[in-house]
């Protein structure tokens, strides 16, 4: 593969501008201009590794040996053999994708003078993603990171385990598809069929016993919400949605078996809470991250703490993150890196291909997608910064 010069990556490694590295205040909204964007739970495949380690030997070999080394275990032999039903488990997928994630901005870091500092204005992970959101911004390191990640996925099957143990029933997580001005009263009607007055009532609050509940795990595009919890209880929401509520979305099963984001997950949540102490988290870091349960940066240490804890229970708000960034910080550039392109087409919904001039959405999945994605940085910027 082709490597690009130096020379033609001049714009990416431009001086620090303060405005980029200031943090939002409640009268200011700082300036983002570039988006560094991470994948969440079911991008994962096997053999995901492998053309990354044709084409990099000398930097992602050791760092997969890493891998398995802080996880005790030979991940990377499940990731490039299989079987894909253990990848798939949550204790395995998640730390494989957080860590592939991160191997791939390694890559960009060493082979190709991508200089992350001087080239990112903000993070952002869809769920999952934001480990890696994370680590970019210096917040977590790698490490820690990465073990803390397996350990929540080993709490996260645990409950599903149990859950499915004293009820019978299978869990897992079903996109609803709908037309765009569709949403608010689909949104609307999915939780007065489940007695969720308001956001954030996903606990027993209602009388139903939490195993039993539905929630709604993530807020994801314009036209795209998705539940969690029970097959059998989403199937029977369904059915009341389409009967009475006037709705009939577009359902589609997502590659989980496991109701993340739900009321089951509550042990994840206490989990959390123990396992991130205040010296484990540094802020700020070298730029803000987006929270996933706020749709805004993180604002302090103790804010990290609470809401990246409060994510394994509560709704994913990545589409009010996606347009917080567009909207109100002036996000023009969108990178996304890490398996799979679920990122960059969820985002791509929202801002399109190339919003603006300056502006673009690209993803870096495989070693031949890093030219373009890199040159296409370079150009949208010299465009911005002409305005």
């Amino acid at each position: 593969m082709s490597r690009i010069p130096q020379t033609a990556l001049r714009g990416l490694t431009r001086s620090l501008r303060p405005s980029a590295r200031s943090y939002a205040t409640a009268t200011e909204v700082p300036k983002l201009r570039t988006a560094l964007f991470f994948p969440g739970h079911g991008v994962q495949r096997k053999g995901m590794t492998r053309s990354w380690v044709e084409a990099f030997p000398q930097t992602c070999k050791p760092f997969l040996e890493e891998m398995d080394e802080i996880l005790g275990c030979k991940l990377s032999t499940l990731i490039e053999e299989g079987p894909i039903l253990q990848l798939d488990k949550s204790e395995n997928a998640q730390p494989a994708i957080m860590a592939v994630s991160i191997m791939i901005l390694r890559v960009l870091e060493k082979h190709f003078d991508f200089k992350t500092d001087q080239v990112i204005d903000v993070t952002l992970g869809h769920s999952l993603g934001e480990y890696a959101a994370l680590v970019a911004a210096g917040n977590l390191e790698y490490t820690f990171a990465l073990d803390l990640v397996r350990r929540r996925g080993d709490v996260m099957g645990e409950c599903t385990r149990k859950a499915k143990e004293e009820s019978g029933e299978d869990f897992g997580m079903i996109a609803l598809v709908c037309e765009p001005e569709q949403l608010d009263s689909l949104i609307a009607a999915v939780k007065e069929f489940l007695g969720h007055g308001t956001e954030g009532t996903k606990d027993d609050s209602s009388g139903v016993p939490a195993i039993q509940q539905v929630a709604i795990a993530n807020a994801n595009s314009k036209n795209q919400i998705v539940l969690s919890g029970s097959f059998q209880r989403i199937r029977n929401l369904l059915v009341h949605i389409r009967e009475f509520g006037g709705h009939d979305p577009r359902a589609v099963e997502l590659k989980s078996r496991s109701a993340f984001h739900s009321p089951i997950m509550m042990p994840a949540y206490e989990f959390m809470k123990k396992a991130l102490t205040p010296e484990n988290v540094t802020f700020p870091g070298r730029f803000p991250c987006i929270s996933n349960v706020t749709a805004r940066p993180f604002a302090s240490k103790e804010d990290l703490i609470q809401n990246f804890a409060r994510q394994a229970v509560d709704t994913i708000l990545w589409w009010d993150s996606i347009k917080y960034l567009d909207r109100n910080a002036g996000t023009l550039r969108w990178l996304g890196v890490g398996p799979g392109k679920v990122g960059r087409n969820l985002v791509s919904k929202e801002v399109g291909r190339s919003s603006a001039k300056g502006g673009g959405v690209w993803s870096i999945t495989e070693p031949d997608e890093i030219e373009e994605a890199l040159r296409g940085l370079e150009a949208t910027e010299m465009e911005d910064t002409k305005k």
